[in-house]
């Protein structure tokens, strides 16, 4: 197999043995891995829509909806009717949200210590600027399909 050939196989590999790993440790604290990037994404923020929550996660709408739906009844987040737009809807944390999040966050530290140690300072700002530009490239490749498919 060439670099080009296992490139896609050894990212998969690396997430999903992120996300298991991350999943395991985050169980504890009652969410899931996907469910913590969500928590993350809102953390950043005081409260957004969940179409901006979605695009900032970046998630399909149908699944953020069905995680917001699982952490709501967890208590972790709140979902109220957007002051000026009908149809849209504001999410923020609770309180026991941010505690849950920052419980996670601070569990979560020994993955990241791991993956940091891995690789060398350079290395790692190499990794990322790498993976940011495969991300734009295949963003700008799915937004040339959408833009086609749409043109037909």
């Amino acid at each position: 197999m060439t670099p080009k050939d296992e490139l896609p196989l050894v990212l998969r590999t690396a997430y999903l043995t992120l996300h298991r790993r991350s999943d395991a440790v985050f169980a504890e604290y009652g969410i899931t891995a996907d469910q913590f990037v969500l928590l993350a994404t809102l953390a950043r923020s005081q409260a957004m829509t969940q179409r901006e929550l979605a695009a900032r996660m970046p998630s399909d709408p149908s699944t953020v909806r069905a995680m917001l739906v699982l952490l709501e009844k967890q208590g972790l987040v709140t979902r109220e009717a957007h002051p000026t737009d009908a149809r849209a809807r504001t999410v923020r944390l609770t309180k026991v949200g941010v505690r849950t999040y920052q419980q996670a966050f601070d569990a979560g530290q020994e993955i990241r210590d791991q993956m940091a140690e891995s690789l060398s300072a350079s290395e790692s700002r190499t990794l990322l600027s790498l993976l940011q530009r495969m991300t734009e490239s295949l963003t700008e490749s799915v937004t040339n399909v959408v833009k086609t498919a749409d043109e037909v």
